[in-house]
């Protein structure tokens, strides 16, 4: 497209080995996302040519030969028809509301355009043929250039010019992008044909210069879905690289200004320069660290460069790990609260939820203040939400109180200054609460997309927070129950010593002189103060403490109970085959034995007989204890009467039996009973012996 110039190697070498890195990379992405549209494919082929005239630019600035300056100029002016071919396209889309007339205004200039490449074409190869003529051709081909730009920038003005105003957002970018390109040549062919031969300096710069239109295409084949270009454009990229350009551009001002200051200065000129350039870089510091700054920068990026506000996936991510994430410093319910105002760049705001009386209180807040008043549930504002489900723009409410027909804001939220939005927290079709929100440190447009996602994102927060009540009501439920369990076994065994007692002082008036007796009954008394204390501490613990099991004597325990029914009726026999230790709680198998015995008394007329035997067998201890009562039936014994709350007897828990079987269970033992109505019941303990002989033989 133009005459080959003479070149600084390395610089040239480095411009347009970097451009052709750039070009090649992006017509990759275009090629793997282009799914055939016409326009995508004028895009990709004048994406490729422009990475083709880069490589052989890059090889004549290494080698200097002229067969690749000739190739690099005809890759260049290749890659000129295809960006040409892409706005005659669009151009003619653009015209199609227009008269036929103006339908036929492309056809001309593409018949203007056939002849000024034609042209080109023809000069490129021209010296080949006769190398005297090269001057006149060098002019030629400067003309042709510049004719080629001139003809670049009427096409995308006219482009433009044809679009309605509502469509001119998505190509901004690329009219930006293609126009500066076609400037750049403009400036560079102007002054070649003015002084017959390029600027070396501007020739070299003019691969990087090239490259600066991809980022606008890029981001304009994003908004412009119709191409059939995939393309996805990271924000996070955008967005730094903006901040990185605009730091880029403040230095440059601040280095211009200092040396300003040096020049003219004096012979202060110098401290004055670095005083100066340390209090720029102080500025810069803290406008990189303020958030209001940044959070203003985020909007201009997400509104100028992307087809929709937001990246809802980076968004969604992020709000639902703000919602899960587990901070010691944020509390469960100050999470909603940060989550919604991160989505708005909001600096803090304020949770209001239903209590048990149905008026919303403030339970939690960020940079926002305390309120102790309530909002009652048929206030004017929770009304509106909840008819509604809308959210609120206060600033709106002032400038346009007839958009929220009904509503009157409550003395509390007017008093809040810096309040912004309202935002319902519904679950299941109600209104569990609400998330006032603070102003943002940049100010943001509320159109369907801001609200939508606020909505969306205020439903899973509404959800976390049903979520997390229900969760606390279950702990709590399961307390009780833990709570109600342990009084059920309290109760239980309170009834057994309320009985017992009874039964001792029935028998006090016939024995109370009987010294026997008496030391009976003082022993019996002893036992159920000791058992007694033992319940408070229970009841005041909350359960029973979980002490390891150690080795127990279960002789003594057999001869404690044995003791305690002396001289009641019917008699207890007691028989003992020497001492036998098993691992457990003195306290819990003393009661287990002490409730079996219990029962057989119950179970058991006075004319009848009981026994407690405590016996060893293959290395287990088994505890015995039997009685002539009125039994029960096996049905009784196989389905109920190990569940809780099942009993036979009248005044009968249902407790004892299961409490009992539970406990063995864990000791790794177990409970088996053999029982036949009207004759009598044998519950029989089984436990390992603690023998280190036993221990030995099973390992």
């Amino acid at each position: 497209m133009s005459s080959l110039p003479s070149f600084s190697t390395d610089l040239a070498t480095w411009s347009y080995g970097v451009a052709t890195l750039g070009f090649a990379a992006f017509t990759l992405q275009l090629g793997l996302g282009w799914r055939g549209g016409a326009r995508g494919g004028w895009v990709l082929t004048a994406i490729a040519f422009s990475a083709c005239w880069a490589a052989t630019e890059t090889l004549y600035a290494i080698t200097g030969l002229q067969g690749f300056g000739i190739t690099a100029n005809l890759f260049d002016t290749l890659r000129i028809c295809a960006w040409f071919g892409f706005l005659l396209s669009l151009l003619f889309y653009s015209t199609q509301h227009q008269s036929g007339k103006w339908k036929r205004v492309p056809l001309w200039v593409a018949g203007s355009i056939g002849v000024l490449v034609a042209a080109s074409l023809g000069l490129i190869f021209a010296p080949l043929l006769d190398p005297a003529i090269l001057g006149v051709v060098a002019r030629l081909s400067f003309f042709t250039s510049l004719a080629l730009t001139i003809v670049g920038l009427t096409l995308i003005e006219q482009f433009y010019r044809n679009l309605p105003a509502q469509s001119r957002w998505g190509v901004k970018p690329l009219c930006l992008g293609l126009g500066g390109m076609f400037c750049f040549d403009l400036y560079m062919f102007t002054e070649a044909l003015l002084f017959n031969q390029i600027d070396v300096d501007v020739w070299t710069s003019r691969g990087i210069a090239n490259l600066f239109v991809v980022p606008f295409v890029a981001v304009s084949s994003a908004r412009n879905k119709d191409w059939t270009i995939k393309i996805s454009v990271s924000r996070k990229l955008v967005f730094h690289s903006t901040a990185l350009f605009a730091a880029g551009l403040y230095l440059v001002g601040i280095a211009g200004i200092g040396y300003y200051v040096r020049y003219f200065g004096g012979t202060w000129g110098g401290a004055l320069e670095v005083t100066f350039l340390f209090g720029g870089l102080l500025a810069m510091g803290y406008i990189s660290i303020s958030g209001s700054l940044r959070s203003k920068l985020r909007v201009l990026v997400n509104k100028n460069f992307f087809s929709y506000r937001y990246d809802y996936r980076e968004e969604w991510l992020r709000f639902t790990q703000s919602l899960a994430a587990v901070n010691p410093h944020v509390g469960l319910l100050e999470q909603p609260i940060k989550a919604l105002a991160d989505l708005l760049e909001s600096p803090g705001g304020s949770l209001w939820l239903a209590d048990p009386s149905g008026s919303f209180a403030q339970v939690s807040r960020m940079n926002m203040p305390n309120i102790d008043e309530l909002e009652p549930r048929t206030g004017a504002l929770t009304s509106f939400l909840a008819g509604t489900h809308w959210v609120m723009d206060l600033s709106e409410f002032a400038t346009k109180p007839e958009n929220y027909p009904g509503f009157e804001p409550p003395l509390w939220l007017q008093s809040l200054e810096n309040a912004w939005l309202v935002v319902p927290l519904t679950s299941s079709g109600e209104l569990i609460g609400f998330v006032v929100l603070a102003r943002p440190r940049a100010k943001i447009e509320l159109d369907w997309e801001v609200l939508d996602l606020l909505k969306t994102a205020a439903r899973q927060a509404a959800s976390y927070i049903a979520y997390t009540r229900a969760t606390e009501a279950l702990l709590e439920s399961k307390k009780f129950d833990a709570f109600n369990h342990m009084s059920a076994f309290v109760v239980h065994d309170v009834k057994n010593l309320v009985a017992q007692l009874s039964l001792l002082l029935k028998n006090a008036e016939r024995h109370k002189d009987n010294q026997a007796f008496q030391a009976d009954m003082l022993s019996t008394i002893g036992h159920a103060v000791e058992r007694m204390k033992q319940l408070l501490t229970q009841l005041r613990v909350g359960s029973t403490p979980d002490n390891q099991p150690s080795p127990v004597g279960l002789a003594s325990i057999i001869g404690r109970i044995g003791r305690s029914r002396g001289g009641f009726k019917p008699p207890l026999t007691v028989a003992i085959d020497g001492d036998i230790e098993v691992m457990g709680h003195a306290d819990r198998l003393e009661r287990v034995i002490g409730h079996l015995v219990q029962n057989a008394v119950d179970a058991t007329p006075e004319d009848g007989r009981i026994w407690l035997k405590l016996l060893r067998d293959k290395g287990l201890a088994i505890v015995e204890v039997g009685d002539t009562g009125h039994g029960m039936s096996r049905e009784f014994v196989r389905e109920r009467m190990f569940k809780p709350f099942r009993s036979t007897k009248a005044s009968g828990m249902g407790i004892g039996a299961y409490e009992s079987s539970k406990y063995i269970g864990e000791l790794g033992g177990k409970i088996s009973v053999d029982s036949q109505e009207n004759v009598g019941t044998v519950v029989r303990i089984e436990l390992l012996a603690n023998e280190p002989n036993v221990a030995l033989a099973q390992a």
